[in-house]
């Protein structure tokens, strides 16, 4: 049963990892269709590492008017 359920936490994972990757790649085209470019977009590898992985997305520093194109975008 043990290895069982570590099956099924590593699929878990897997999903959860998969999900963010789709995610923050059609964060980076809706991003890009209203010309915005955060350069430093990924997933926090650290939060990778876990055992049982949680990713979180790093959306980066960005230059002022990078922040502004994106505060106008968001209104």
């Amino acid at each position: 049963m043990k290895a069982e359920n570590a099956s099924l936490g590593g699929r878990h994972s897997a999903l959860c990892v998969e999900e963010a990757e789709e995610t923050v790649e059609e964060l980076r085209q809706a991003l890009a269709r209203a010309g915005i470019v955060l350069p430093s977009l990924r997933i926090d590898p650290a939060t990778l590492a876990r055992e049982a992985p949680c990713p979180l997305v790093v959306l980066g520093g960005c230059s002022i008017t990078v922040a502004a194109r994106l505060a106008a975008a968001l209104r």
